[in-house]
């Protein structure tokens, strides 16, 4: 099975130590990647299981985390640790994640080339038998197995931003109250290794193989 939450060994470990923390406190780990750069940077996406996580939400789930790596000390040196929702053009790390937004535009790419390509743009139209399906041009439906796929994640379009404020407005907020894709900044008060911030200093970061 294809693991698009977390592609390296290192990340996958981390991802099995802080995934039972973030789905105790009733989330889901979105995505999860080590970088490095100037300093190491642990960001984590994670979001409710119906959509809809908040600022709040994220700083509750960066101090459950922060204590979790505290006591395993996974990473080597000091890192800083950002959690942030996944945005609303967000990546699409599970197969459910097809399914769920089907009916909007994605850019997909896999490992091997298939039909003389690697990258595909189209209209996601669900899953089927563990196949991906899009519609990359009209009336031209493919299916791509999900393990075959490097990356994933959905185009800004009109659509999608009219239906996650549409979302929000559902759920009972304002939609202009807080922006999508926000990044949480909760500081760390205690002298371990790891620190959080938000995105600013991330330009010159990548990830750890």
């Amino acid at each position: 099975m294809a693991d698009l939450i977390a592609k390296a060994a290192l990340d996958r470990r981390l991802a099995s130590i802080v995934a039972p923390t973030i789905d105790g406190l009733g989330f889901e780990l979105v995505r999860l990647r080590l970088m490095s750069g100037r300093r190491n940077v642990l960001q984590i996406m994670a979001d409710r299981p119906d959509g809809g996580i908040e600022v709040d939400d994220c700083a509750k789930i960066s101090r459950a985390v922060s204590a979790v790596l505290d006591v395993e000390d996974p990473i080597s040196g000091e890192y800083v640790l950002e959690v942030s929702s996944p945005g609303i053009d967000r990546p699409l790390t599970r197969l459910k994640d097809f399914q769920t937004y089907a009916g909007h535009e994605a850019k997909l790419e896999t490992h091997e080339m298939i039909d003389g390509r690697r990258r595909f743009k189209g209209v996601l139209q669900g899953v089927e038998d563990g196949e991906i399906l899009v519609e990359i041009e009209e009336d031209t439906v493919i299916g791509l197995d999900f393990d075959m796929l490097s990356d994933a994640k959905l185009v800004l379009t009109d659509a999608l931003i009219a239906e996650s404020l549409a979302g929000r407005k559902a759920q009972g907020f304002d939609p202009g109250e807080i922006p999508e894709g926000f990044d949480a900044v909760e500081p760390d008060d205690s002298d371990d290794s790891s620190d959080e911030t938000d995105a600013s200093d991330e330009e010159d970061e990548e990830e750890v193989k």
